[in-house]
């Protein structure tokens, strides 16, 4: 996927999702192996419908499908022409009610801005230890990708200073159209920690990519410790620009070996002197992974959620 930051792109992308929601689109974003599994099935639906264009990513016949959807598509710069069929270069997906553009499938690119059955487990992780803090002051999303928490936040605390913050412009341009679709105010930034993010921070959250990636895809790679490094390095930024009775939302994977979590032993070497707060929310995902040579000794890679605050007890 490549950044598109005209005017008239971004305003295309919010027709797009305009057009979608007018029309109920209600695509749910399997993983990588299931997505690829249904694509192999037969029987399919004819690819020129808006499910397998706007979902499925199927490359289709540009003058069979939508003209309305090709049209929009086009003005955005999202539509890739491949001989005489096209494929979108975006999929949406509706998550808690509202409509998030983000890359198609497969999401090899570099810039690829990832939308997956990941970010609906964190979105309940944060709406459910949301009403335990602060309610205003200044939230940020780092990391942000499609805007999802961000805009989540913003829509359900209307008094908070909501922020966002990603390296990647093409997640930028992507979460500003999403964000402007559902109707929320929300400050972008473009970088990899808070620069430009005030000093005092009610509430962090994160969904930091934690996988291995040889290629050190922004969107995948969590650094080295199996992938914790990324996740670690941005609580240790964050943590002592929270508020006394602010607090940190990390949803992360860990990887366990020997029965044994390293994550928190290492939240606690990151955040000093704070309480933390950690459940495991799925013990077993990506599977397939562990047959790599990346992850060599690893049992399992759980999902976990931790609430990372600096004051000795939490607001109940």
């Amino acid at each position: 996927m490549t950044a598109i930051a005209t005017p008239d792109a971004e305003a295309a992308l919010v027709d797009l999702l305009s057009w979608l929601d007018e029309r109920d689109h209600d695509f749910v974003p399997p993983a990588p192996f299931s997505h690829a599994n249904r694509l192999t099935q037969p029987d399919l639906p004819p690819p020129e419908q808006r499910d397998e264009i706007m979902g499925w990513s199927r490359s289709f016949d540009p003058d069979r499908a939508d003209p309305d959807l090709v049209a929009m598509l086009q003005r955005a710069g999202m539509l890739a022409l491949e001989g005489d069929r096209a494929r979108s270069r975006l999929r949406a997906a509706r998550l808690q009610g509202c409509l998030f553009l983000h890359s198609a499938y497969p999401t090899q690119a570099e810039d690829s801005v990832f939308l997956g059955p990941d970010s609906y487990r964190f979105a309940d992780f944060i709406a459910a230890e949301r009403g335990r803090g602060p309610l205003d002051g200044v939230h940020v999303d780092i990391g942000t990708g499609a805007g999802v928490a961000a805009i989540l936040t913003a829509l359900a605390l209307p008094d908070a200073n909501v922020f966002a913050v990603d390296p990647n412009p093409a997640a930028l341009t992507l979460a500003r159209a999403n964000a402007r679709h559902n109707g929320v105010a929300v400050q972008f930034i473009e970088g990899r920690g808070l620069d430009g993010v005030p000093d005092r921070i009610a509430a962090a959250m994160s969904n930091p990519p934690f996988m291995i990636d040889p290629e050190g895809r922004l969107y995948r790679d969590g650094g080295g410790r199996h992938g914790l490094d990324l996740a670690l390095a941005l609580v240790a930024e964050a943590v002592p620009r929270l508020d006394p009775d602010g607090h940190f939302l990390l949803f992360t994977g860990t990887p366990i070996r020997a029965g044994r979590d390293p994550l928190p032993d290492a939240l606690a070497e990151a955040a000093p002197g704070c309480r933390i707060d950690m459940r495991h929310i799925d013990p077993d995902v990506y599977g397939e992974e562990l047959a790599t040579p990346a992850y060599a000794g690893v049992d399992r890679i759980a999902l976990a959620g931790a609430v990372i605050s600096p004051s000795a007890k939490r607001r109940e």
